[in-house]
């Protein structure tokens, strides 16, 4: 149900689903763009790419579970059931497939998508991904240790004015975010102050994350996304993720698309939008549709798993 209206032709919504109420805002016209924001982010995250993509498209920003204005799930955080709350969503709205465009935690998310629901992606676009090997930042690793919650729960009560004076003076050390990132960073900071978007951020986090890095990988399934038209993008300064991670995707799919921004840290659809935007339409305009056979993708699995 749309409840709200913004300029540009935006328009905000919530909708119940299984997985709970969730918030969400589309914009424009065509084949359905649906944007996943990273860990402990909303969906205004993509504010700098909306307008562009709903030039050509139907662009949904869906908040996750528990995050921004959406409901928390009945319990579950992980990946399988974020992928599943996406399902939901887009058949809620009316839509049977849609290309799928994930930041951090929602290119897991969007990764975990694609093998769980195969027939219901087109393409995949996923920028500074998370799910890709076991290195993290180390900010992220300690949010699974105990007290984080109270230390969380602490820089959410940090004034606005404070967190963006800090975060760039953080950034000089070293395992830290990259300069770049602190703006984007503060915001989620922000959203902290709130119990509920806080319990989002900590087990979403241990989910997939645990003090060593991250747990959960995609490396076993990528086999079955040989053939679905994959554009992969991240900032050459990412501190958060490793650029190793999304170079050695690119080399085990070999006909995936990809763009380094040498300038950009972990946010490149924040901070260097102008330069990721081309590489989007580009790849939206070129490639085509993925076509899912129930017996190909038999083989595959059969494949993937031996």
């Amino acid at each position: 149900m749309i409840i709200s209206t913004m300029p540009g032709d935006r328009a905000d919504g919530r909708i119940a689903t299984p997985a709970g109420t969730l918030a969400y805002t589309t914009a424009g016209i065509g084949e359905p763009v649906l944007l996943v924001h990273g860990l402990g982010g909303t969906r205004r995250t993509w504010r700098h790419l909306i307008d562009s993509l709903a030039a050509t498209h139907t662009v949904i920003a869906v908040d996750l579970p528990g995050h921004g204005q959406s409901d928390p799930p009945a319990g579950d955080y992980s990946l399988g059931a974020h992928a599943s709350a996406l399902r939901d969503l887009l058949v809620a709205l009316g839509y049977s497939r849609a290309t799928l465009v994930g930041h951090s935690l929602g290119g897991g998310v969007a990764l975990q998508f694609a093998y769980q629901f195969p027939e219901r992606v087109d393409r995949l676009v996923l920028i500074s991904s998370g799910g890709l090997g076991a290195e993290v930042t180390p900010m992220l690793r300690a949010a699974t240790l105990p007290g984080a919650a109270a230390v969380v729960a602490g820089l959410g009560r940090i004034p606005a004015g404070v967190t963006r004076r800090v975060l760039p003076v953080i950034s000089v050390v070293p395992g830290m975010i990259a300069r770049q990132d602190a703006r984007a960073v503060a915001e989620d900071v922000r959203g902290m102050a709130r119990a509920g978007h806080r319990q989002a951020f900590l087990r979403t986090a241990r989910s997939v994350i645990d003090w060593r890095g991250q747990t959960v990988s995609a490396s076993r399934q990528l086999g079955l996304l040989a053939e679905l038209p994959v554009l992969v993008a991240w900032g050459g300064r990412d501190r958060t993720i490793p650029t190793h991670h999304h170079r050695t995707l690119v080399q085990r799919l070999p006909d995936a698309r990809s763009l380094e921004i040498a300038t950009a840290g972990h946010y490149p659809h924040e901070t260097a939008p102008g330069q990721l935007l081309p590489a989007i339409h580009t790849f939206l305009r070129t490639t085509e549709r993925y076509r899912y056979d129930e017996r190909h993708w038999r083989r595959l699995s059969i494949r993937a798993g031996g």
